[in-house]
This record gives C-alpha cells, sequence and structure tokens, in this order.
C-alpha cells in the first residue's frame, strides 16, 4: 500500500489549504483514515481521523477549523484546513488503517507565515 499527500505550501495566517492523500496498490478494505502532524522538534500528534463509515474525531487544537472527509471510492482521504494559525505549521502525514496494520505516507510542509 502507498499514500501519496499533497496540498501543502505556504499560507499566511487566516488563510486555507486543502490536503490529500490517496492510496494505492494491494487495497482491500481501508478503515480507519487520518492525518497527523510533526512540529519541528515535536513528537507527531493525531491531527483527525474519519472511519470507514463516515464518524470523525478532530483534536482540541484543530476543531472548528479543520474538516476531515474521504472518498472511499477513490481511496482518498482529505484534510480542509481554515483559520490556519503559525502553530499549525508542521510536517502533516496521512495514515490509513487497513487489515490490523498502519500504512503512513511521506509527509507534506504546511508553513503558516506572514
Amino acid at each position: 500500500v502507498q499514500l501519496q499527500a499533497s496540498g501543502g505550501g505556504l499560507v499566511r495566517p487566516g488563510g486555507s489549504l486543502r490536503l490529500s492523500c490517496a492510496a494505492s496498490g494491494s487495497i482491500f478494505s481501508i478503515d480507519v483514515m487520518a492525518w497527523h502532524r510533526q512540529a519541528p522538534g515535536k513528537g507527531r500528534e493525531l491531527v483527525a481521523s474519519i472511519t470507514s463509515g463516515g464518524i470523525t474525531s478532530y483534536a482540541d487544537s484543530v476543531k472548528g477549523r479543520f474538516t476531515i472527509s474521504r472518498d472511499n471510492a477513490k481511496n482518498t482521504v482529505y484534510l480542509r484546513m481554515a483559520s490556519l494559525k503559525s502553530e499549525d505549521t508542521s510536517v502533516y502525514y496521512c495514515s490509513e488503517d487497513q487489515g490490523g496494520s498502519r500504512y503512513w505516507g511521506k509527509g507534506t510542509l504546511v508553513t503558516v507565515s506572514s
């Protein structure tokens, strides 16, 4: 299973971005898809997750600003980020759980700066 994330970049505070992550390869039944992030010098944290049935969960720091969604037909998960803050600057990673294993994509850098 390969995960390809895209959509990162430089954005001003208060701006928006949408990240995408497409899964390919030996895909049978994807359970949870999620986004994580890791800022410089910090540990990786879970940002948002979504089950195959569409149940979502968010870190307190992004509730009301970020929206996770998925397209099961395309095996793709999205993260819509709005009202971005400088503290959202991180490398964002997508993951998907399948058959008891977790697969990771390479990160995409999001920089929030004026």
